[in-house]
């Protein structure tokens, strides 16, 4: 138990080293948590772009502000490499790479196998690792931790022993870019270990910057426990995206019902509805459970119905964008559709599995001139399934006014929807964000 007890000694004053595989929406506020409260801190990323920009103090996550790479740099306790041999010098490492959805809807753990090798590669006596991605019940066991004894062992470290010479955690990340009432600071954060001085040792490194830490008795179930958060919500919104389709029809206002709704104190939690489903978690996450469901002979019927009612929203809002066209007496084909929002959420410059790709890819399909306008995102990036190739137009009332509809896929604060709701000949909303301009829409607006 030497190892150990010298780990947490080097936590408690401070000496202790921490690395971070994986620089992007999870890793890198972490960064700024555990070095504001005063550990030494190594960023690795296999992303130049990414480490260069940290050197020079330059942000690429927006919705994080500009001065998080100056707050980093604001000490000689930071760095950023794209060196993992140098995962050596880490007393605790911190694993926070993407778990997406392989071609047929099953978990991809390509990265969190490379990065568990990665470590194993350098593992010696005294590392703690904690993986943070989000992933299926058993992976940090059954999974993360083979990959990293594979690697320990190719590089003749293989005789250490987990719980004594080495420890392994897991503590999902809760993150939600663009959220300003939390931060990774005040969010409290789960951890469960393979043992329980991995779990003893991890919480005791998270508290260095995290404010509160909940410890629960084993990584299967910090794991089970993220995965229910986002199944959760995916099944609270396919929900009110099923009574969106239906109130639609009785033409009776969604939104204005779950407003109602919500003044109930007890009993109810109001979920908004959308043109689908976007961002890494929420999409993804309960394909992992259902996946691993299937493993032990356990049908996810209520789940993977959620998941379908989900990603048929960006067909029924083309429909009724199509339906509300054909009322002007404008055929789809030839169509001239401005796309607000290529972000999935309000806030961000995120854009994973954001539904705007699936509207703009449909429209494009249906033959329809498409264009999109994001104040976070002057020019689009390839994505996993997509690469669109498009640059944002500015919106003014000339812009506005040379497009047969306008599709409003997020609602951004930053749009001028006042500007919209004068200029615009028909506007197409599935997020209910022209109600506070409705007095001055001069075209028509559908809510979708």
């Amino acid at each position: 138990m030497n190892a150990a007890h010298n780990l947490a000694a080097r936590i408690e004053d401070r000496s202790a080293v921490v690395g971070v595989i994986g620089l992007g929406y999870v890793g890198l506020p972490l960064c700024d948590a555990l070095h504001g409260g005063g550990l030494q801190v190594l960023g690795f990323d296999i992303d130049q772009t990414k480490i260069d920009a940290l050197d020079q103090g330059q942000g690429y996550l927006s919705h994080l502000g500009p001065d998080l790479p100056l707050r980093l740099l604001s000490s000689e306790r930071f760095q950023a490499t794209s060196d993992f041999s140098r995962l050596s010098e880490a007393d605790v490492i911190f694993v926070c790479v993407p778990t997406p959805l392989g071609p047929h809807q099953d978990p991809d753990l390509r990265f969190v196998h490379a990065s568990a090798r990665s470590v194993g590669e350098s593992l010696r006596p005294g590392q703690l690792v904690v993986l943070e991605s989000t992933s299926f019940p058993g992976t940090t066991r059954d999974e993360f931790l083979p990959h990293l004894l594979a690697g320990a062992r190719e590089h003749g470290a293989g005789d250490l022993t987990l719980g004594s010479d080495f420890f392994v955690a897991y503590s999902p990340e809760r993150e939600d870019p663009g959220r300003t009432t939390h931060s990774t600071q005040s969010t409290p954060k789960l951890v469960g270990g393979l043992d329980a001085e991995s779990t003893r040792l991890a919480a005791s490194a998270l508290r260095v910057g995290i404010e509160e830490v909940i410890e629960v008795s084993s990584a299967e179930v910090a794991e089970a426990a993220k995965i229910l958060e986002n199944t959760f919500r995916s099944v609270n919104i396919a929900l009110v995206n099923e009574m969106k389709t239906i109130l639609t029809m009785l033409d009776v206002d969604v939104w204005e019902v779950i407003d109602a709704a919500a003044t109930k104190p007890f009993g109810f939690m109001p979920f908004r509805p959308g043109p689908g489903l976007g961002g890494h978690c929420i999409p993804i996450d309960p394909f992992y459970l259902s996946w691993k469901a299937r493993e032990v002979g356990r049908p996810t019927r209520f789940i993977e119905l959620a998941g379908e009612i989900n990603t048929s929203m960006p067909d029924y809002v083309i429909e009724r964008t199509v339906l509300a066209l054909s009322d002007d007496g404008k055929p789809a084909r030839g169509a001239r559709v401005l796309v607000l929002g290529l972000a999935y959420k309000a806030g961000v410059d995120d854009t994973r599995e954001s539904p705007s790709f699936a509207l703009i890819d449909r429209l494009l399909r249906l033959g329809a001139s498409v264009d999109y306008s994001d104040p976070f995102i002057p020019k689009s990036l390839p994505r996993r399934n997509n690469d669109i190739q498009m640059t944002s137009v500015e919106l003014n009332a000339d812009s506005i006014r040379s497009y047969d509809v306008l599709l409003v896929a997020t609602d951004h604060k930053e749009f001028d929807y006042e500007l919209i709701a004068r200029n615009a000949n028909l506007i197409v909303d599935t997020r209910n964000a022209m109600r506070p301009s409705a007095d001055l829409i001069t075209g028509r607006w559908v809510k979708a």
